[in-house]
């Protein structure tokens, strides 16, 4: 069946048959999957299941052996040079678990570097944007800081306005609370929500299942490198099908 115009465009990424092995280990098989725009996805699953290889497939920090990956109908994996592959990469904003920021730069640098070596944006422009994004954040007055002055939680929340300064159409969190202490957690997911709640287009690599009960619209749950299901939070949740997705959650509760 051909796919209509305005269901092409409310696509924002779309993954078909994806396989990806190191060596002859396959860590992702044939995967099928699709994110609608404004969509927030939470990929789970247990430790080893690929979920992490998967989320980095899409903004090409992992190579794929087969298969393809589109954002907005751009393949992701084709042949470009590297400057193109930095300009598909800035529209994909990525947090991961340990911050990467650079601690010889302060707060606002972070967050006002890519746009001005990326974008070409004035850093005078850069700077004013800075600010406004560590104010979405929470940390208007940490501007100045360096990370090492800041809490883990103030750190993840600096790697989030410095991803958003690019102005992706997508976000991606690669456990982006696993590295905190648990007084943080909390922190860095109200900034998730809000930002779900503003449409964005979101996939998370968590185990915050809290989050993902109350934020997701869809959970994926992988295992072995496979997509074993997919629901809505309601469904997941309270009467999942897959057997292996009914141990995970028993584990959990236990």
């Amino acid at each position: 069946m051909t796919m209509s115009v305005s269901a092409q465009e409310s696509q924002t990424i779309r993954l078909s048959k994806v396989c990806k092995s190191y060596g002859d280990y396959p860590v992702l098989k044939d995967i099928d999957a699709e994110v609608a725009r404004g969509e927030v996805v939470v990929i789970c699953g247990p430790s080893g299941s690929g979920k992490s290889t998967l989320i980095r497939t899409i903004n090409r920090l992992e190579e794929i052996n087969s298969g393809s990956i589109t954002l907005e109908g751009q393949n992701i994996h084709a042949a470009m040079r590297a400057k193109e592959l930095n300009a598909m990469r800035s529209r994909i904003g990525f947090v991961f678990q340990n911050f990467n920021l650079f601690p010889h730069l302060s707060v606002a640098e972070n967050v006002s570097m890519s746009p001005i070596r990326v974008k070409g944006v004035t850093p005078d422009v850069a700077h004013e944007k800075a600010l406004k994004l560590l104010d979405r954040v929470g940390l208007a007055d940490k501007a100045r800081a360096y990370p090492g002055q800041l809490s883990g939680g103030q750190q993840q929340r600096v790697a989030i306005a410095r991803a958003l300064a690019m102005e992706p159409p997508v976000m991606l969190f690669d456990e982006p609370t696993s590295a905190l202490d648990p007084e943080m957690v909390g922190e860095v997911l109200a900034v998730m929500k809000s930002l779900a709640s503003e449409g964005m287009t979101m996939l998370c690599v968590t185990h915050e299942m809290g989050f993902a009960r109350e934020v997701a619209d869809r959970i994926w749950f992988i295992d072995a490198g496979q997509i074993i299901e997919m629901a809505a939070p309601e469904d997941f949740f309270i009467n999942p099908r897959h057997p292996r997705a009914q141990r995970f959650l028993a584990d959990l509760r236990h």
